[in-house]
């Protein structure tokens, strides 16, 4: 089938939708049908409109469509030595470069390189009309500012299909090195800070259970240096690959089951180790040299959101639980209602995911 006239056929789809007021699921691989609140509607299957439009390794640029397995993207970039910097989790082998950007989702390296939403340059998307629309470009140069290609990292579908996007990579580092050290949380969070404010090439980071766990990226010399500055014990690269692989795909065994409420907590990187001890049991898994804090365990949802709002960041109950009241922290009532406008603007018919991220959009 032609890529003309797949386009067409989700087109059709999307009108047919609309007017019979039948709301649609957005799916690729399904790798993330979990992630926020639970899917409603027809399934509208994307994983067959795939492959890489266009990839500028000088530019470091590239452009594929939404059915794209993200495996196969990324062993592309590996042949020439380059790679997605915020290191997108899979959850399964059927992740798609569609999933990715509206999971939003970013792994370990999100502490040093940036989120998903800072390399998504354009984006070609299918919106309620069934009219493609174009945002941002295929160059650097072009994305200065806010742009609606960003905005879509993290929308969950919500806004419409996206058909294309164009993303920035980067060189993979020359030399990495993982280092463990023995430390307890308070300990862990105040090197972790210190270290922010150094020349130090930190990648990623990860705590729990007394050991704070390090990656250096970057010129061989400058890892050696750092390496010899922490300390610590070095773990050799294969172990070391397949921790942080494990780490960011979940499988580490501090996760447990899928079945076990687990909250992804956002806070400053300067929030004291002991500052979710109210609702915390001490299971917790601490990433992004403080700034995301995993907490295991079945807390009360409104005093959690609480605390986690006073401390300054924000809840979201990622896996697992009760979903009944929102998987994500409830939003101020003015930017409630910007999002109720950019969801009107573009999906009119509210046919796409409905309610996959706030129930009353």
């Amino acid at each position: 089938m032609t890529r003309e006239s797949m386009v067409n056929r989700f087109r059709e789809r999307i009108l047919a939708a609309g007017a019979a007021r039948t709301p649609l699921r957005l799916r690729g691989g399904g790798s993330k049908d979990w992630y926020g609140q639970t899917p409603q509607g027809e399934v509208l299957e994307t994983s067959a409109y795939q492959g890489i439009v266009a990839y500028e390794p000088t530019e470091l640029v590239v452009t594929a469509r939404c059915g794209t397995p993200l495996l196969e993207l990324e062993r592309e970039l590996a042949l020439r030595e380059q790679m997605l910097a915020f290191e997108p989790p899979h959850f399964g082998p059927g992740a798609t470069v569609g999933g990715m950007v509206a999971a939003g989702l970013s792994g370990p390296r999100r502490q040093s390189a940036g989120a998903a939403r800072d390399f998504v340059l354009g984006a070609v998307l299918m919106d309620g009309r069934g009219d493609l629309l174009r945002f941002g470009g295929q160059v650097m140069k072009n994305v200065a500012g806010y742009d609606v290609s960003r905005l879509l990292a993290g929308s969950l579908g919500m806004l419409g299909l996206v058909l294309e996007v164009s993303l920035k990579v980067l060189p993979r580092p020359t030399a990495e090195t993982t280092l463990r050290l023995e430390l307890e949380q308070e300990e862990a969070l105040l090197r972790l800070n210190r270290w922010a404010g150094q020349p130090l090439p930190l990648s990623a980071s990860a705590w729990h259970d007394g050991a704070l766990t390090l990656r250096l990226s970057g010129a061989r010399a400058a890892v050696a240096a750092a390496a010899r500055h922490i300390g610590g014990e070095m773990l050799e690269p294969e172990a070391a690959a397949l921790w942080w692989s494990d780490l960011r795909e979940h499988r580490h065994a501090w996760f447990g089951d899928a079945e076990t409420p687990l909250w992804r907590i956002s806070l400053p990187s300067t929030t004291p180790a002991r500052s979710l001890s109210a609702v915390d049991d001490g299971m917790q898994l601490i990433e992004w040299g403080g700034a995301q804090r995993w907490l295991r365990g079945a807390a009360d949802p409104l005093a959690l959101r609480a605390l986690v709002a006073r401390l300054g960041g924000h809840a979201t109950l990622f896996r697992g639980g009760d979903k009944r009241q929102g998987v994500f922290q409830p939003l101020a009532p003015a930017v409630h209602a910007i999002h109720r406008n950019l969801k009107q603007h573009f999906d009119p018919a509210g046919v796409f995911n409905p309610g996959r991220m706030y129930r009353d959009l």
